[in-house]
């Protein structure tokens, strides 16, 4: 039974989604949002990234339109990143997302303490510890 307004997520979607919502892509995402970076200011901001992970991820939402890459004509030659007015109308539904996270990480942080100790109880009775 298929409607036209049931969400499909499709190979495509998967793909995308994958590359916008990564852990890196968020934290690009959310500094590119209050200003125009170069390299080394991302890599400054985001401190855990490698460089090799932050250059993917740059190709990645450049590729998808999210951000764009201009070169600046400065001596030495720079490269800056900015958000591109596709990229701003993820803020809305990240900032969703988020709320709900922080909303419903107590119920989640349970369910899996629950999840947990059922696991270890599971393995205690399969290897015969009591």
């Amino acid at each position: 039974m298929d409607t036209a307004d049931e969400l499909r997520i499709d190979a495509p979607h998967r793909e995308l989604l994958d590359q916008i919502l990564d852990k890196w892509s968020l934290s690009v995402l959310n500094e590119l949002c209050e200003r125009p970076c170069r390299f080394n200011e991302l890599r400054r901001a985001i401190p855990q990234v490698t460089q090799k992970s932050l250059t993917s991820t740059l190709r990645r939402l450049e590729r998808n339109g999210v951000i764009a890459r201009e070169v600046v004509s400065t001596r030495p030659v720079a490269v800056r990143y900015r958000i591109t007015p596709l990229g701003k109308t993820l803020r809305h539904p990240i900032d969703v997302l988020l709320a709900w996270a922080t909303q419903n990480m107590p119920a989640v942080e349970r369910a899996r303490e629950g999840f947990d100790g059922q696991e270890e109880e599971k393995a205690g009775v399969s290897s015969g510890v009591l």
